[in-house]
């Protein structure tokens, strides 16, 4: 926990990083200026970069409340503007998670975004501390317990959760033995200072962002934190900010958010046209669904070989499979095939790549390590228990999954410091936007972002299913919406819904 000696020097070190830069109410954005601390260079072949793309590292204190102690490094990219006549400042592009690249989604959607701006920013993204190019965070744990369908924590196939308990504390004591300062150093407040660090380094008195999912949070916290210190702010698939849950109410979340999105995969798998790619799985909408979970039942007594050697198709596979599915229209094919190959006596299931190893160590530990320094989580089993056995009744799309126990039950030391909350006071400059059938971040959840900002937002709903809008869902209504925002700094009057 952070002691007296430590806020104080941590008030002290935010005090020198406003009078050294900004929360200049009315200055505007700074013009483009040689970003003090920050060598740009040519990326490495290894990040993929697109045309004209940049990279560079950024230096930030490993422990804010000792600035000048212990310093890591951060891997920055940006996209410059090419038209620096029309430039207006810099565009944050802040990822998903815990545990997704900036730079890999600069790389992603780089062009799209830039074609949109048309100038107006140098589009800038940084890989959070533990991911990607920057400094890493390492728990060691067993490749067992790296596995996306054991992170997830999926209760076993009669809803008793004995396994995830051991799992569970087993992970938390290996970060406590293993993980040390750097992994007590992955939150979401310290993402945002790390933040504000680019903001410096850039030499620019305030940024604007685009944020997706988990981004959103972080986005908000930087808001809340440096409110004046924001431009033109986009928070894209926003989960509920409650102080005393956060990653917890996330989780919650997904099982009212894959029964909100079911049934656009189910009319799509019911659909004549999926015949001809032999993808029909039933001849009604309403038929899929009990197959479905008579499928996932059927795996849970009897797993299916799969082509991965060693890893079976079993029901907590395929539920964990449908999740991933729900994210894009664009998945639905693939699982689709999924279920078909699983139905037939004959048929040899490819599993996700996702799904057929475990993911990296210091993957498992940003995804696991910021969610639990977050906040505290309960800690009884038996609460865990009942949880689990009424979410399985109401949602049995994810089994349980969504409100069992995780390592942050067990978690040593608990919550860093006291979390941020999001409230109403600062800037009416956020433009919110979300779909409304999100399985991950169910527009419902939105909802509670929306109402923790207040009038400093705007929510644009759009009337579509799957996991972040802004240049993913083909909604031209929502597309528009961010970038005249962004490009023109019109926001609507209301909220609005795009149908």
């Amino acid at each position: 926990m952070t002691t007296n000696r430590g806020r104080k020097a941590l008030m002290l070190a935010l005090s020198a990083a406003a009078v050294a830069g900004v929360g200049l109410v009315g200055g505007g954005v700074a013009p483009a200026a040689a970003a003090a601390g920050l060598d740009w260079h040519a990326c490495d072949a290894a990040v993929k970069p697109l045309p004209g793309q940049q990279c560079a590292t950024l230096s930030v204190p490993l422990d804010y409340a000792d600035p000048d102690g212990e310093q890591i490094g951060l891997a920055v990219a940006r996209l410059p503007s090419t038209r620096p006549e029309a430039r207006r400042g810099t565009l944050m592009v802040i990822p998903g998670g815990p545990g997704s690249s900036g730079v890999q989604r600069l790389g992603q959607k780089g062009a799209a975004l830039a074609k949109e701006m048309n100038g107006a920013y140098d589009l800038v993204a940084f890989d959070p501390r533990g991911v990607g190019g920057s400094a890493k965070a390492r728990c060691g744990f067993e490749e067992d317990d790296r596995r996306l369908v054991t992170l997830r924590s999926w209760p076993a196939a009669d809803g008793g959760i004995g396994e995830n308990v051991a799992r569970s504390r087993r992970m938390a004591e290996a970060c406590a033995r293993n993980g040390g300062a750097m992994v007590r150093s992955l939150t979401t407040a310290n993402q945002a200072r790390d933040l504000d660090r680019l903001r410096q380094a850039l030499g620019e008195r305030k940024l604007s962002a685009w944020a997706v999912s988990y981004g959103t949070y972080v986005a908000a916290v930087y808001a809340q934190k440096f409110p004046e210190r924001t431009d033109r702010w986009v928070l894209d698939s926003s989960a509920d900010p409650d102080p005393k849950h956060v990653a917890q109410g996330w989780l919650a979340g997904m099982a009212r958010g894959a029964e909100d999105r079911f049934p656009d995969f189910a009319a799509w798998a019911a659909h004549p046209d999926r015949a001809q790619d032999g993808l029909r799985l039933a001849e009604h909408p309403e038929d899929v669904r009990p197959l479905f979970l008579d499928l996932a039942a059927r795996l849970d007594r009897e797993p299916k070989t799969s082509a991965t050697p060693g890893v079976p198709l079993n029901g907590t596979v395929l539920r964990q499979a449908l999740q991933q599915a729900l994210y894009s229209d664009a998945a639905f094919p693939a699982f689709a095939r999924l279920m078909s190959q699983a139905l037939d006596p004959a048929g040899v299931p490819v599993l996700p790549p996702e799904l057929a190893g475990p993911m990296p160590d210091e993957a498992a530990t940003v995804s696991v390590g910021v969610i639990c320094n977050d906040v505290d989580w309960p800690r009884s089993v038996p609460a865990y228990e009942r949880a689990v056995a009424a979410d399985r009744e109401r949602y049995p799309l994810t089994a349980g999954m969504p409100a069992n126990i995780t390592p942050c039950a067990f978690w040593k030391g608990g919550a860093v410091e006291k979390p941020t909350r999001i409230t109403d006071r600062g800037p009416s400059n956020v433009l919110m936007i979300q779909n409304l059938r999100d399985p991950s971040t169910p527009h419902s959840a939105g909802l509670k972002m929306r109402e923790a900002f207040g009038d400093r937002a705007r929510l644009v709903s759009v009337d579509k299913g799957g996991h972040a809008v802004y240049l993913g869902n083909g909604n031209a209504c929502g597309d528009r919406a961010v970038t005249r925002f962004l490009t023109e700094g019109v926001r609507p009057e209301a909220d609005v819904l795009c149908r």
